[in-house]
């Protein structure tokens, strides 16, 4: 474990300077540990009065006279049973302050803040939970408390805790109506006083392995360190999974060096078993604004030009995706695995296709043999198949990446690298030690081949590979299937290109 006061230095500074603001991030990025961890060393300090609760069980409540009572509870069992030497509100104060749920956050935090002369922090995790009327009549009573604290006693601070933003709470247009004072008179001023745990750095991944090694003697390789990192991206939760994984059941053996080859092996069982974090990022999938913002990353295609700002916050939030150097990307290389294999599985399974039919006699992959099963599959099934994707304008790119994957899951891997804008899909098979480019593009009236050559040539550039496989997704209407497929080798720029019409 890493120290957190590390990752929780800003949030020091604005509970010092008495702010309310929110704190978010990801899934399993460590917020709940790190409130626990500052909780105590704000009490320890003997300069405040912190109170960590968590607000999960008023999730999907959406009517305040079912809400605040919850919420209430949880903070009061939080005292209870946490914070023993911490004075809290009598029951019947409390079923005194529930006649009037409007009102019940306001009465209940400032009765609370008055019981102690030191300042109150209230660290409130899972607060995005909350929907609806109650969300609304929640974050007003507090800012009028924020408002009137000079005056009455109330929290010094507070710390809504969650996935997401205080501006992407609000869902509907009657919510943002009801809240129109966020970024204004709020206190929880989203554009200043928002903040976030990042994830660890490459040096931070190398001290945390080493804790093992100090441990049990033993050592991960530089380039499995190297591969941890790069393959979470420092993704505190993926991070120790990887090396939990490997440590805890696949080398338990402490005399074995921990190899890429054993970080390789981890990442597929931990994607295939498909662990609780996994499971509920791919229920976020099925989410309309999760979809907005991925599906044109898959196809490589721009966002709508409608206002999605909000959209492209939310998939922030939640981890999902990270702008590098102005660019919006999947936040990691996992989870460019996981968001086609989620979206495709049922097809995945479906499809009858043993790897051992494409292995030539001497280990190596016939690449030019799957290749001509896969134009046979997507003229009888995989362009009706691909309809029904809910990412349905990525479809043809969904299929093809369900048929690679069940072929070369027996001996290889695939590797997916997809943004925006760029209008095509790069694919790389990994086999045996050798490397097979493929290019993905659809094929519209206004696109031509040579764009497409262009763009093959300067991925196969980028790998340092003199040859690959350019798939043109045809979608003119008017062309009969005999047109559309065929397969010609052409020659660009030095180079030997496959061009494969689907």
């Amino acid at each position: 474990m890493l120290p957190p006061e590390r990752r929780l230095g800003r949030v020091q500074r604005l509970i010092d300077d008495r702010k309310y603001f929110t704190l978010h991030a990801g899934r399993q990025t460590g917020k709940t540990t790190s409130l626990m961890w500052l909780a105590r060393h704000l009490n320890g300090s003997g300069r405040w009065r912190a109170v960590w609760a968590d607000l999960e069980t008023a999730r999907e409540q959406p009517e305040p006279a079912a809400a605040m009572p919850i919420v209430l509870d949880a903070i009061n069992r939080a005292l209870r049973l946490r914070y023993t030497d911490l004075a809290r509100p009598r029951a019947e104060e409390i079923e005194e302050v529930l006649r009037r749920p409007e009102t019940a956050i306001l009465e209940y935090l400032g009765r609370l803040a008055a019981l102690d002369d030191r300042p109150l922090v209230l660290l409130l995790d899972e607060v995005d939970g909350l929907v609806g009327p109650a969300m609304v009549s929640f974050l007003t009573q507090l800012r009028d408390g924020y408002i009137a604290r000079s005056q009455a006693p109330f929290p010094a601070s507070v710390v809504l805790v969650g996935q997401r933003q205080v501006r992407d709470y609000v869902v509907s247009i009657e919510e943002r109506r009801a809240l129109s004072w966020l970024g204004t008179t709020s206190p929880f001023n989203i554009t200043a006083e928002a903040t976030t745990l990042g994830p660890f750095t490459e040096v931070e991944v190398e001290e945390l392995l080493a804790q093992h090694t100090a441990d049990t003697g033993q050592r991960f390789e530089p380039e499995a360190v190297h591969r941890v990192w790069e393959l979470a991206q420092g993704h505190p939760w993926l991070t120790s999974a990887l090396a939990d994984q490997i440590a805890g059941r696949d080398v338990e053996d402490r005399g074995i060096p921990i190899t890429e080859a054993h970080i390789e092996s981890a990442k597929e069982t931990i994607i295939l078993e498909r662990r609780s974090h996994i499971d509920s990022l791919i229920a976020r999938l099925r989410e309309p604004r999760v979809r907005r913002i991925l599906e044109p990353m898959l196809a490589g295609t721009s966002l709508p030009t409608d206002p999605i700002e909000d959209d492209v916050g939310y998939v922030l939030g939640l981890g999902l995706v990270r702008v590098v150097r102005g660019e919006l990307q999947i936040a990691n290389p996992i989870y460019r695995e996981v968001i086609p294999r989620a979206l495709t599985w049922t097809q995945q399974i479906s499809i009858h296709q043993p790897t051992e039919w494409y292995v030539r006699p001497d280990g190596s992959l016939d690449v030019p043999k799957l290749v001509t099963a896969w134009q046979a599959f997507w003229r009888k099934d995989g362009h009706l198949a691909a309809e029904g994707f809910g990412y349905r304008e990525a479809g043809p790119h969904l299929m093809l990446m369900a048929f690679l994957q069940r072929v070369v899951n027996g001996g290889g891997r695939v590797e997916r690298e997809y943004g925006l804008g760029r209008g095509a899909l790069d694919l790389m098979i990994f086999w045996q030690g050798a490397r097979h480019a493929i290019e993905v593009k659809l094929r519209r009236d206004t696109e031509t081949e040579a764009e497409a050559l262009e763009q093959i040539g300067r991925y196969l550039d980028r790998a340092k590979l003199d040859e690959g496989w350019l798939l043109l997704f045809d979608l003119r209407k008017e062309l009969s299937w005999t047109e559309k497929l065929f397969v010609r080798e052409v020659a660009h720029e030095g180079k030997k290109i496959r061009v494969v019409g689907c």
